[in-house]
């Protein structure tokens, strides 16, 4: 039999929902945002309905019976078969116990950085270090609402305390990173700099090639106790310093 996709956690969601008790799918929508699920996944709740014929398709759930309310249309109340039970664990537990490369945007937007100048890069970076610290500043008076006031135990906010650790993390690397940029405490902060005043230009060999050098970084990286030739070649250069002579 192929593998399932498991590339909606959506699915998943419903999957733990209906091991509590069964439900029809418009139970399963309100539960999803009583529960504020879609700070941790991202829902869409009108696709709840296509998930849950999806994983019927699947023979991860079935119907069971049907309800009417008054002169409502009759509701499809699902539970979980044998194989969706076993699917709902042996998914959680891949994802709980395997660490998957996660393509964020602002990972995508540093491995572009160079393209703007240094200048405007840490501009931008403020913008962000001030917005993380807003959005420390909120998970801290959440946190202590959730637990003081409603009375919610730590099991119940594990997602919101990681996303908190994550973003002071975030923080942190943020504010080094505009501190090395400022400082000129970069390896390759010349060639940046000069990147730009010259036009787009870059010195003849001041780049390792290209072909296969990755993967000859991957083949070294174990081996190697000192710094790549050439890696220091723009450290610390600056806009008044030239750029070492290539060779």
């Amino acid at each position: 039999m192929a593998r399932r996709s498991r590339s909606n956690p959506l699915a998943l969601a419903i999957l733990c929902l209906l091991q509590e008790r069964e439900r029809h799918p418009y139970d399963l929508v309100a539960t999803l945002k009583n529960r504020h699920k879609h700070e941790s996944i991202r829902l869409n709740y009108g696709s709840v309905y296509s998930v849950v014929d999806r994983l019927e398709a699947d023979g991860l759930i079935e119907a069971v019976r049907s309800e009417q309310d008054g002169n409502r249309p009759p509701r499809t109340v699902y539970g979980l078969t044998e194989s969706g039970k076993d699917e709902l664990v042996d998914w959680l537990s891949t994802l709980l116990s395997t660490p998957r490369r996660e393509y964020t945007h602002f990972t995508a937007a540093l491995s572009l950085l160079p393209s703007l100048p240094p200048a405007d890069a840490v501009a931008l970076l403020r913008t962000r270090l001030a917005a993380i610290e807003r959005q420390l500043a909120e998970d801290d008076a959440g946190e202590e609402f959730a637990g003081r006031e409603l009375g919610l135990p730590r099991l119940f906010l594990i997602e919101a305390h990681y996303e908190h650790a994550l973003r002071r993390t975030e923080r942190d690397f943020v504010a080094a990173l505009i501190d090395d940029i400022e400082h000129k405490d970069m390896e390759g902060i010349g060639l940046w700099t000069h990147f730009h005043e010259s036009g787009f230009s870059v010195p003849p060999n001041a780049l390792p090639p290209t072909n296969g050098v990755w993967r000859e970084l991957d083949e070294s990286v174990r081996e190697r106790t000192g710094n790549r030739p050439g890696d220091d070649r723009f450290r610390g250069a600056s806009s008044t310093q030239p750029l070492a002579t290539p060779t």
